[in-house]
């Protein structure tokens, strides 16, 4: 898991090609995942709140011994660690 690759958005294990953005010319982007980042933009404009709703029910049914606040709680706490969502 220490190795493992994120979407600096949505969290999301970046781990096959397919997972993987892509820039204006076609090359993956290695910072965000194919759903928040596609031809160099993001697809979406959501604030990290609005991002967290969106991905409970999937880390919810990813992780079976997380219920959908647990997978809130936890996003809360990460998401601000991410490179979309630092203030810093």
């Amino acid at each position: 898991m220490e190795n493992m690759i994120f979407c600096q958005s949505c969290g999301m294990p970046l781990g096959k090609d397919e997972d993987f953005g892509t820039t204006v010319d076609g090359t993956k982007n290695k910072d965000y995942c194919a759903y928040c980042y596609k031809d160099g933009e993001f697809t979406q404009d959501i604030t990290m709140e609005g991002m967290i709703e969106l991905c409970v029910p999937f880390m919810a049914e990813a992780r079976k011994d997380m219920t959908a606040e647990m997978a809130r709680k936890s996003m809360r706490e990460w998401f601000p660690s991410l490179k979309s969502w630092k203030t810093s």
